[in-house]
């Protein structure tokens, strides 16, 4: 996590709950994992610590919006979030990273998927896995939310286009809902509201990523902007394809981040219902997202020339922020506009 123009991130660090955590384009700094796993001697046997070293290694090495497992976290909570990153950081690399085929990514992914199961039945050789079976057996965390990951990176193989915003959320509910409930269970919640205002946090994260990488996605030809939507403000494929930055893009924009925008507030309640350990945390998450739609805002939405970055000044002002306020819910939210007759 070290570059110039995005500073030293390590001591200002967030969970990452997309994609979050939500795994997706991130600007790697140093080497990658999947190369970094073709480092590993298999015949090795890797201790607990030094496979925790290898999961923590893995984090630093990626630079991302939101990156992972702060300072502010406990210690022990720090490695469990970082080995959860690491089996979903070097899975992320199958589905997107080197030249391969689809059929190889798919390959690549599923042996990851096999060495899960394994682990959840207690057998792991490479270190990733060795502290992931600590993790999950330490802490009781049940194998659907993994699958659920790998399920959305396999969906990135093989789909590149979303029709409506349903379908995306669908995306978003395997992508990146199951990185905050991970977190909440590292935190002993197992509460079906929090999971639900989680849901939200992190399906806004996720939508939050995609309006920052439209020109990242395109170049990969992805797209996340729902077709429905392109059609509404008559963006057609064309003009995707050509990067054209002209009104019906600007009102596009504006309509997304508006929309997720106010999936940030139907989450905004989390971090104001548990405990300090994780409560700080969250709301660095919460007013880091908003932060990137604000200066999407600012840039009048020509993402296709310049990606949004949170940089050092805006990492004092969310860490501030995250200090002061408290309840979220009413940050800044715009208030209806009464009509002159209306006097409640």
């Amino acid at each position: 996590m070290f570059k110039v123009n995005q500073v030293n991130l390590k001591f200002l660090t967030f969970p990452c709950f997309l994609v979050l955590f939500s795994v997706k384009e991130s600007e790697v700094i140093q080497n990658k994992p999947e190369e970094s796993k073709f480092l590993i001697d298999p015949a090795r046997n890797y201790t607990l610590e030094e496979a925790f070293e290898y999961c923590a290694s893995v984090t630093e090495s990626h630079y991302e919006n939101f990156p992972v497992a702060s300072f502010f976290l406990p210690h022990e909570k720090r490695q469990y979030i970082q080995a959860i990153y690491a089996f979903s950081r070097v899975a992320d690399d199958f589905a997107d990273e080197g030249v391969r085929t689809s059929d190889e990514r798919i390959a690549l992914l599923e042996d990851w998927e096999m060495k899960l199961q394994q682990c959840y039945e207690g057998e792991a050789n490479h270190p990733v896995f060795i502290a992931l079976k600590d993790t999950v057996k330490r802490l009781e965390i049940p194998i659907e939310p993994l699958r659920d990951l790998l399920t959305a990176f396999k969906r990135d193989v093989v789909q590149n286009r979303y029709e409506t915003f349903d379908d995306l959320l669908s995306y978003c509910k395997c992508s990146a809902n199951p990185v905050g409930r991970l977190v909440l269970i590292i935190f002993n919640y197992r509460d079906e509201k929090l999971f639900e205002l989680s849901d939200h946090l992190c399906t806004a994260l996720q939508l939050t990523n995609f309006w920052q990488d439209v020109k990242i996605d395109r170049d990969k030809n992805r797209l996340y902007i729902p077709v429905e939507d392109m059609n509404r403000f008559n963006y057609g494929m064309e003009k995707w394809n050509n990067g054209e930055m002209e009104n019906g893009f600007k009102e596009l924009m504006k309509f997304e981040v508006e929309r997720t925008r106010e999936i940030f507030y139907l989450g905004a309640e989390l971090p104001s219902l548990v405990t300090k350990d994780l409560q700080l945390e969250l709301k660095l998450i919460w007013f880091g997202g908003m932060s990137i739609l604000k200066k999407i805002e600012k840039q009048k939405y020509n993402v296709w020339n310049n990606r949004p970055k949170l940089r050092m000044s805006d990492l004092f002002l969310i860490l501030t922020r995250g200090l002061i306020y408290n309840d979220l819910r009413y940050y800044k939210k715009k208030k209806p506009k009464k009509e002159p007759w209306d006097l409640t």
